[in-house]
């Protein structure tokens, strides 16, 4: 009895293994043909079909018709060879012309070869040689291909067609030529329904307006958008943009920059580096933030300033730079901080502004809290602060012409004979004029109170400490130091020896030395919320983990 079962079971799964085998592979069939014959000796076991008039050879496997002028039909293997304007189709989506193709029905592969031109609903592929896997829905080739789609022709000399995902893989030498643009690219995947294209390798995008060059980059082929990593640089609107992620929409005139960026405007010699900005082409204007900074070339010097937020705006002739929040400034003979700078090229004007303050802090603040809140330049050894800071250049040589300060003028320098004090000169309003780019002289009026350190010219023996007050006076300056003092209207004061007068009555009212903040290098411009890495999605874009081309050369 156990014999009889072991043999009944034995003959099902017989029966179940060879009913799997037959549905894994059936039997191509032959539909029609003119006629057939045979020659053993040419071409053993190959059944020749052939057409007649009105009647070509057309076989089927599977859902796949083959028509076509002759075929050797090799029934024991499962496989033909067609020749002579071979149409191949598949249901209404996928139709394939040739001038041979080989078909092989064990593995539902196929080899076209010559003049060959797949097409489907949304595009077609035209090459010399073309393999075919029905199983895995993958088309290969390895010669110059051309796909053309709706608005678009793509060439490579190698790729892949993903026939359920409606994607080609394209490696070696990828061109996409649209009336609105031109991709090259060393390797790309591209999605024919979407429109889509992913980016690897040396990669070029030349559109009316603008060239993208990136090694990583997805591009929507329909809006004229994407993303662009991996030494991606735009060149747009008379700017060269860098970053580690760059984002453009060409239909919105917008670009975006992430990490590590710098934007260099070659018509005011200028660039702009920080960790996120944005380019809003249509509005002339640029807002770069997170470690941001200007460098602008000023006198064959470099001019570094700093803010939380660079704002540019305007034409590139009339070109407006607005910094808002600690700015910084660092040139090889300035120093300064506000809380906001406005700096216009085309007229060569710079503003340095103060934080306004709020309804509390008018009424506690003392005049040195005023003083700490206001814009503060560094030139030579002078400290001077007020209100509202405005400089002047001159348009040719881009020296500095002139400077201006308003309410609460303050002018500090460190006596350098003693230990502990300082030049001081107060007022309401400075006007002040450079030669050659150095600070020449000042007039200072409205309110003038001065503490000035006096000394013998012999032994630099301390005379003692002057304490005047007048309505202007005018400083000379040489070498970045004062030179001379000017009284212009009869000044009120008398000088006092060292040990007549206390410490406390040796600094002006609202005194304050802010050395501290003054930038020295470059580190000195940014702080510790300048480190703070918070990027928008942009960065958090993920590609395609497998390197298409890598996959590839897997099936080649």
């Amino acid at each position: 009895m156990r014999l009889y079962l072991r043999s009944i079971l034995i003959i099902i799964c017989g029966l179940y293994v060879s009913l799997i085998i037959a549905q894994e592979s059936k039997i191509i069939e032959i539909r029609q043909a003119g006629g057939s014959t045979q020659d053993q000796e040419r071409f053993p076991g190959a059944n020749i079909l052939f057409k007649s008039p009105g009647k070509r050879v057309i076989l089927f496997h599977e859902g796949a018709l083959i028509e076509s002028n002759q075929a050797y039909f090799y029934a024991k293997d499962n496989y033909f060879r067609a020749l002579g304007s071979v149409i191949f189709t598949q249901g209404d989506s996928l139709k394939m012309t040739c001038n041979t193709i080989e078909y092989d029905g064990e593995t539902k592969t196929a080899i076209a070869i010559g003049n060959v031109d797949l097409q489907r609903p949304d595009m077609n592929l035209k090459t010399e040689r073309l393999d075919l896997d029905r199983i895995n829905e993958t088309a290969f080739y390895n010669s110059e291909g051309i796909v053309v789609d709706s608005e678009s022709t793509l060439t490579s000399n190698q790729g892949m067609y993903y026939m359920d995902q409606k994607k080609y893989r394209f490696t070696s030498d990828v061109t996409i030529i649209n009336p609105s643009y031109t991709v090259n690219s060393e390797q790309l995947d591209y999605f024919t329904e979407l429109n889509q294209a992913y980016l690897y390798g040396n990669s070029k995008i030349v559109g009316e307006a603008y060239t993208i060059l990136c090694e990583r980059g997805f591009y929507d082929l329909d809006r004229e958008k994407g993303i662009f990593k991996k030494n991606a640089t735009l060149y747009y609107d008379n700017k060269i943009i860098k970053g580690d992620s760059l984002y453009f929409e060409s239909e919105r005139d917008y670009a975006s920059a992430t990490k590590n960026i710098s934007i260099f405007d070659s018509l005011n010699n200028s660039i702009i580096t920080g960790n996120y900005g944005e380019i809003f082409k249509a509005k002339d204007s640029i807002i770069i933030t997170r470690r941001a900074m200007a460098i602008n070339i000023v006198d064959k010097d470099s001019l570094f300033i700093h803010a939380d937020t660079l704002v540019a705006t305007g034409p590139e002739q009339k070109r407006i730079l607005r910094g808002y929040y600690d700015v910084r400034i660092l040139k090889s003979d300035i120093r300064g901080r506000s809380d906001s700078i406005f700096l216009d090229e085309s007229i060569g004007l710079t503003k340095l502004l103060n934080k306004p303050l709020t309804k509390k802090q008018e009424q506690v603040f003392t005049e040195a809290d005023r003083n700490a809140n206001n814009p503060v330049l560094w030139i030579g050894n002078s400290q001077m602060s007020g209100s509202k800071i405005v400089l002047l250049s001159d348009l040719e040589t881009k020296k500095l012409d002139s400077i201006k300060i308003t309410n609460n003028v303050f002018i500090i320098e460190k006596d350098t004979l003693s230990d502990d004090g300082y030049q001081q000169i107060k007022g309401g309003l400075l006007d002040g004029a450079f030669k050659d780019g150095k600070l020449d002289n000042i007039v200072i009026t409205k309110n003038t109170e001065m503490v000035y350190y006096l000394y013998n010219d012999e032994d630099l023996q301390l005379i003692g400490i002057d304490k005047t007050t007048c309505s202007a006076l005018q400083m000379n300056f040489v070498e970045g130091k004062i030179d001379d003092i000017t009284f212009l209207v009869s000044p009120i004061g008398d000088v006092y020896p060292e040990d007549k007068i206390p410490l406390n009555d040796r600094t002006l009212k609202g005194f304050i030395w802010r050395i501290k903040e003054r930038p020295e290098t470059m580190e000195d411009l940014f702080d510790k919320n300048d480190k703070a890495e918070q990027f928008p999605d942009i960065l958090r874009f993920k590609f395609p983990e497998k390197s298409e081309k890598e996959e590839i050369e897997k099936i080649t």
